[in-house]
């Protein structure tokens, strides 16, 4: 190993001016015109240019800033490696000697300066999470699933130094004294062994587990739980003091810095055999994918015919809204002042972090899982860089020996490495699988990159129709060199994937910025998903203004700004019309349907009607832009009817590849036409006048008849057989003494609202 002191080269970068992240009208040209020969309806892009989005991608060698750029990173090279699965624990001697526990063999693995290493000791047990040193060049080593405590010597033999009935040694801590304190679980006891092996119960936490053990300088014990996830601070005497109750299910790490702050990772979600939050378990794996995510509605901003737009299928990648991520967090770092005061520092909901550690110049790096990122936090305000990516699934423990060189430990595989002091002179990064959601036309890609002298980005892609690459994919394509626009030559499919290589020559790097991938879709069927038959005489006021001023004479024309103002004014999610206050106007039918692209092209409607019997549709309206209609039906004989809404394409698409959609509405009754009321004859019996009458309607059902006797209020009245149900109905209605001079007057009422009256003179004398 080499004495030389890491010095993080991506610490001494200069500041790269940001190259701009709207791609100029030059490219737009380049897009329009690579897709001219397809008559295309609206080019599409695939966009990475936050860190957010690249994060979703694979590094080698490379480091992704809180801007979003990528560049060089740090070298990393592997010192020892195992066949075990998991290194869980690190910790060294003086003269540099490293000592790793394992699992699931329950191993320690001693490693020399010079990177030999060998197995130093085999215990019985499964899991060796807790190592500390111990005199004479020694090591103790707290092993799982029997809880039992071994002390090493430097030769390593083994001495049972402690075994009670508690399941899990999570942690191992040594005071000033020699005395080692234990933190296991499943009870969550914290016990002190004093040198010749005496062991007393310190201190009993609430919760199931301790999960890890550190001293602050004035010889206090800070715990951290699991289950719940807390941090204790236990003074000499027993006492304890909660100093942070996280959220989260476990503390898994605890470090101070040079100025007393402590730090502390938390985490959330199965750890495997490496956590508590996942004790039974017999391997860490990667906590359960989170249940199917809804379709996420992709939001466009189109520059005349093109749109932006990041289409993300399944979990391949995100939509081009800031919509809020509502995933539990799987972890945190927080940061606790000596006087008690915390923030929260770091939130993810893809990474767990696993151990901290300060690099050379005290800022603060993250190892994490499942997929074996490791963080710098930097800035004020703090803000995360991905420093590098582990060939391993879990990034579980750091150290830093006395030259300032840093180590880290890894699960899946168990792999010991180390950060070089030199920046690295080739990094690769892959993106996620970008899903176009329908076969595709590739068109360009582009990318925004400063190139100092000596570096050279190189871009390729390859495209499948499966969600994850595998050898149906096609090959990686040749490398595209242009940054301003080249073609992209894979064959057409579903998904793509694209990939960055970056050089360059120490200390310089190239710094990419952003990449966009132009894409076609294959123009699909619009679907109509619903009509809406309103009932008759409901209308709708048209909402507020957009604050487009109506122009005389210009009813007719739309120029392409206007009507994504229209659009965006009249359309709700789900493709329903914008509808204003309810109103009614007798012999108006109202008419609104849902309808959608998947390609997001825009539609016109026509709207057909038939009569019940006939079989040919009639049209009632074309090329309809909303998707409303108010139907003035009293130009139409009453009786029965359907519509039927086709939508089409043809306004994004040549007339040879449209394509229309259509959907029949159920029946309807049209009717204009008010009931008969016919009087069949006044007579006086005992006292009273009984009127009979016949109420008779061509085509709707009675629904209502009244009765008054001065023009002003009105009574019911009930049809002979009770209700009011059908096209015919009888009535008697019996009036206590004489009609009067007045007489009375009735008023019938069919389904469709259509009224009748007629006036009942006395009987002559």
């Amino acid at each position: 190993m080499s004495d030389s002191s890491i010095n993080y080269p991506i610490t001494q970068l200069r500041d790269y001016p940001i190259p701009m992240r709207v791609f100029t009208l030059t490219l737009v040209l380049v897009v329009l015109s690579a897709f001219a020969s397809l008559h295309a309806s609206s080019p599409k892009f695939f966009q990475a240019a936050t860190q957010a989005d690249f994060l979703k991608g694979d590094v080698e060698n490379l480091t992704i800033d809180s801007h979003g750029e990528l560049m060089l990173g740090p070298a990393t090279e592997l010192v020892f490696e195992t066949a075990t699965p998991f290194l869980w624990a690190l910790v060294a001697q003086p003269d540099g000697t490293l000592f790793i526990g394992s699992g699931n063999d329950g191993k320690v693995f001693k490693v020399d300066s010079k990177g030999k290493g060998a197995v130093f000791f085999d215990s019985t047990e499964l899991e060796v999470h807790a190592l500390a040193p111990a005199p004479a060049g020694g090591v103790y080593v707290g092993t799982s699933p029997d809880g039992k405590i071994y002390k090493l010597d430097r030769d390593g033999k083994s001495t049972t130094f402690y075994s009670g009935d508690d399941k899990y040694i999570w942690a191992l801590a040594v005071d000033a004294k020699g005395n080692v304190f234990a933190g296991t679980g499943d009870k969550g006891v914290i016990y002190k062994i004093a040198p010749d092996g005496k062991a007393t119960t310190f201190y009993k936490t609430n919760a199931s587990h301790a999960t890890a053990l550190a001293f602050d300088k004035s010889g206090n014990l800070i715990v951290g739980t699991g289950t719940s996830g807390k941090v204790l601070r236990i003074d000499p005497e027993g006492k304890a003091f909660v100093l942070l109750d996280s959220p989260f299910q476990e503390i898994r790490a605890l470090r101070f810095d040079d100025k007393g702050m402590l730090y502390v990772a938390a985490i959330s979600g199965r750890g495997g055999s490496g956590s508590p939050s996942g004790a039974s378990e017999t391997t860490l794996s990667p906590p359960p994918s989170d249940t199917a995510r809804a379709p996420v509605p992709s939001v466009s901003a189109e520059i005349t015919s093109i749109s932006i737009v990041d289409v993300g299928g399944g979990g391949s990648g995100s939509t081009g809204s800031t919509r809020e991520d509502r995933r539990t967090p799987k972890g945190a770092v927080y940061r606790i002042t000596p006087d008690g005061v915390w923030d929260q520092l770091w939130e993810s909901r893809d990474d767990m972090p696993y151990d901290l550690v300060f690099d050379q110049n005290g800022t603060l790096l993250i190892g994490t899982g499942n997929k074996g990122k490791i963080y710098r936090l930097e800035g004020e305000p703090l803000k995360p860089t991905l420093v590098a990516r582990a060939s391993a699934q879990q990034v579980t423990s750091f150290y830093k020996d006395p030259h300032g060189r840093l180590y880290y430990a890894t699960a899946n595989p168990g792999k010991l490495f180390r950060f070089t002091s030199e920046r690295a002179t080739r990094g690769t990064y892959e993106s996620e699988a970008r899903d176009a959601q329908t076969v595709a036309t590739w068109g360009t890609i582009s990318w925004r990159t400063t190139n100092p002298s000596g570096t050279r980005v190189e871009l390729f892609t390859r495209s499948g129709n499966t969600e994850t690459p595998d050898d149906t994919w096609s090959n990686w394509s040749s490398a595209y060199t242009h940054a301003d626009g080249t073609s992209i030559t894979s064959p057409k499919a579903r998904y793509l994937q694209w990939r960055a290589v970056m050089s360059g020559t120490k200390p310089e790097t190239p710094v990419l910025t952003s990449v966009m991938a132009a894409y076609l879709q294959r123009n699909l069927r619009p679907i109509v998903r619903s009509i809406t038959v309103h009932p008759p005489g409901i209308v709708f006021q048209k909402p507020f203004s957009t604050g487009e001023p109506e122009l005389a004479g210009f009813e007719d024309q739309w120029t392409p700004d206007r009507r994504l103002a229209q659009a965006a004014a009249s359309q709700q999610p789900g493709g329903s019309p914008a509808l204003g206050r309810r109103a009614y106007q007798k012999g108006l039918q109202t008419i609104a349907w849902k309808a959608d692209d998947e390609n997001d092209d825009e539609l016109v409607y026509d709207v057909m009607y038939r009569r019940e019997g006939e079989p040919t549709w009639k049209p009632l309206r074309k090329a309809v832009t909303e998707s409303i209609l108010v139907w003035d039906t009293t130009t139409v004989p009453t009786g029965t009817y359907f519509v039927k809404i086709v939508a089409s394409d043809s306004p994004s698409n040549p007339l040879s590849s449209a394509l229309a959609g259509e959907l029949e509405s159920s029946a309807f009754d049209i009717d204009t036409v008010p009931p008969d009321i016919i009087v069949k004859g006044v007579r006086v019996d005992r006292g009273r006048t009984i009127v009979s009458f016949d109420v008779k309607d061509d085509h709707s059902p009675v629904s209502r008849v009244e009765f008054s006797q001065d023009g002003l209020r009105w009574r019911g009245l009930f049809p002979v057989d009770g209700i009011a149900d059908s096209r015919e109905e009888h009535y008697e209605l019996p009036i206590e003494g004489e009609l009067g001079e007045r007489g009375l007057t009735l008023r019938a009422t069919d389904s469709m609202n259509n009224v009748a009256t007629a006036h009942v003179d006395a009987p002559k004398r």
